[in-house]
């Protein structure tokens, strides 16, 4: 996790999502339709936020039902999420 101090205010982030190393999703928190300021002062009117709380905001163009042909996650298969500035999460899709 990183803190408000090591990403300045507005900074242009970029996010992408690799299924099994291939790019599936990229794209810029400039293309969010609401900023990082207007959620959090929307989620605060209905629930304390307190340091590592996630915000869950959606995702970009390029999810696997929209894709011809479709594309869907299987158990052994690893998704990668990266966030410029913050890391990477990896997970592996576990059996039912």
């Amino acid at each position: 996790m990183v803190t408000a101090d090591e990403i300045p205010a507005g900074a242009l982030l970029t996010l992408s999502c690799r299924l099994n190393g291939e790019r599936m999703q990229h794209a810029t928190t400039e293309q969010m339709i609401f900023k990082f300021p207007k959620l959090i002062e929307y989620i605060s009117t209905f629930t304390t936020l307190l340091p590592g709380d996630v915000i869950v905001t959606g995702t970009p163009g390029g999810v696997g039902a929209r894709r011809t042909p479709p594309v869907w996650m299987k158990p052994g298969d690893t998704v990668e999420i990266e966030i410029d500035k913050v890391g990477v999460l990896v997970n592996t899709i576990a059996d039912d």
